[in-house]
This record gives structure tokens, sequence and C-alpha cells, in this order.
């Protein structure tokens, strides 16, 4: 879109989609995984509403996977900075309902950061979403395979993976996820190996395409309504 279709827009409509992701590791998967996933959600589920779906916000919150290389890490400051930023044009813009649709669990902060700010600015609604694990979506994981997790076969789709790449064929066993959370990044690196925390590494693509539709769908759920008024 360009300026003036956002401004038409605006007299009919003041709704938009705010993609949320992140850069790290993801086993053999994208180390964009969570922004990809974030980002192509956010515009399948648009896209027949006719709502306009903001540019991803690529990098996110990552502390834990430092020491994978390539994994880019914000701070929580950084963060909520950029969001507050971000929020501040679109509310200027005249947009008033905005879906934040995160793909990142480490991005949490910024859900929270999403309600101090609306508390600042009556008039304004945000619904911050995790898609992976709203309750359609992970009710359709655990109907699919109850053990999923990070960078296995949840996260594997033909728009995450990388040519030419391998995917082990044994089922990880889960990490202790308790465990790891109170590791410094070099020793989560070395806790975690590859990087998935469990499961299958892929799935046939007919149970990760119906795992996607429902996510798809639900998504689209939340950008249609209930809204506050």
């Amino acid at each position: 879109m360009n300026w003036m279709q956002v401004e038409a827009y605006l007299k009919g409509d003041d709704r938009c989609v705010l993609p949320i992701g992140s850069v790290e590791q993801h086993g053999y998967l994208s180390l964009g995984v969570d922004m990809i996933c974030s980002e192509r959600i956010s515009v399948e589920a648009a896209e027949s509403l006719g709502v306009p779906v903001f540019p991803v916000l690529s990098y996110g919150i990552t502390p834990y996977y430092k020491d994978f290389p390539g994994t880019i890490c914000l701070r929580q400051e950084t963060a909520t900075a950029l969001v507050r930023d971000v929020l501040d044009s679109i509310k200027r813009a005249g947009f008033k309902r905005v879906l934040m649709v995160n793909g990142h669990g480490g991005n949490n902060p910024v859900g929270a950061f999403a309600q101090e700010w609306m508390s600042e600015h009556p008039g304004m609604a945000i619904k911050f979403h995790n898609w992976w694990n709203a309750p359609k979506t992970w009710a359709k994981v655990q109907e699919i395979d109850k053990i999923a997790s990070h960078a296995s076969w949840m996260e594997n789709f033909p728009w995450t993976r990388l040519a030419n790449v391998a995917m082990p064929s044994e089922r990880k066993k889960m990490i202790d996820l308790n465990l790891m959370r109170a590791m410094n990044p070099a020793q989560v690196k070395t806790f975690i190996g590859d990087g998935n925390y469990g499961g299958y590494y892929q799935r046939p693509d007919e149970e990760v395409l119906a795992l996607w539709q429902v996510a798809v769908d639900e998504t689209r759920a939340i950008i249609e309504g209930p809204w506050p008024t």
C-alpha cells in the first residue's frame, strides 16, 4: 500500500496487524522461523478481510540462544522502546485496533508492555496473539503429536525449511525446560545440542499444513473480533 491507500482505508476501518518475531536458532530450520511464520500467518489471515499488515518486526528477545551463531538478541528495553515508537506511529496514522501476532515466546514482555501502552492511550485496543499456542492451534498440535516443541516438527513448514538440509529421523527426548531456564547461554548451547527441544524433526506435509490452516483461521477470527467499543 501507499500512504494514500492507507488514508482511504482508515475512512472505513481502523484495524491493522503487526507481526513480531525473532532471528534465532531453530535447529536445522531457518534462523528466521519466528519472523517468517508471524508475518505469513498475519498476511494469510488478514487478506480476505482487507485488513492491512505491517512488515514484521524481525528481531526479538532471545538471550538464552546468544551462543548459537546467527542469533540476534534485543535487550528487553530495546524491544519495548521499538514497539512503543511503532505503536505511536500507528496511532498517529489513525489506527485504533491493533492485533500483534507474535511468533516468539521470548517476546511475551512486549505483550505486557502493550497493556501498559494502552493504559496511556485511551481509545486504543491491542490484542497480543501467540499464534503457535493459541487454544485451537495448540489443540491441533496435540491431536497430531503430543511431543512437539521449539525447532521440532510443529515449526517445520515448507517455508521454514532450508534447501539441501536433511532432517534427523528420530524422535528426540524432551529436554528439562526448567533446568534449561536456569542456564547461561553457553550452558544452553551444550545442553540442547542441535536446538530441538524434543519431538520429531519433521512430519508429513499433510499434517503440518492442516495445523497451519487452523492457525490461520484462528488468527483471522481474532482480527474479526469482537473488539472493545
